[in-house]
């Protein structure tokens, strides 16, 4: 296999499939803890709200960390990286305009997993959901305000 970047060795095998369930994740540009402010993180929020308002996916369940994102959904039309690809760009445009920065926000590529029906969704969207508890960020699930799953 060839040596290629990170970004670009995601993407080998990559095939999306409306109706499928997928967990993606991406991460901040060098991992800076953007949405430490989560006025901020409201506007990556406000990206899983439009995707599924526009039909894009249905969101069943997400978490905005400080430095990266997981977001388990359901593909509905068009491709997970044009999906990625909106999200990231609609919400660095947002997290730019609101602070003043005209800066990259996100690391290029993302990283998706498909679920296969028989999987447990609500343990992985309860994975998704108590990553601000294993990061030490918050002694309870509810203090965190940056999360949902249509589940809770």
């Amino acid at each position: 296999m060839p040596d290629l970047p990170a970004s670009n060795r995601l993407r080998i095998g990559r095939y999306a499939e409306q109706s499928r369930i997928y967990l993606l994740t991406t991460n901040t540009l060098d991992r800076e803890p953007v949405f430490k402010d989560f006025t901020l993180g409201r506007l990556v929020v406000s990206q899983f709200r439009a995707a599924q308002d526009q039909g894009c996916a249905n969101s069943l369940a997400w978490v905005v960390m400080p430095d990266h994102f997981h977001w388990l959904i359901e593909l509905q039309q068009g491709s997970l990286a044009g999906l990625m690809q909106r999200t990231k760009s609609l919400s660095t445009k947002a997290v730019n305009l609101s602070t003043g920065r005209g800066v990259s926000l996100w690391q290029r590529g993302f990283h998706d997993r498909a679920l296969r029906r028989e999987e447990d969704l609500v343990k992985v969207a309860r994975y998704v959901v108590a990553n601000p508890l294993r990061a030490g960020l918050v002694g309870r699930l509810g203090d965190y305000p940056l999360w949902d799953a249509i589940w809770v």
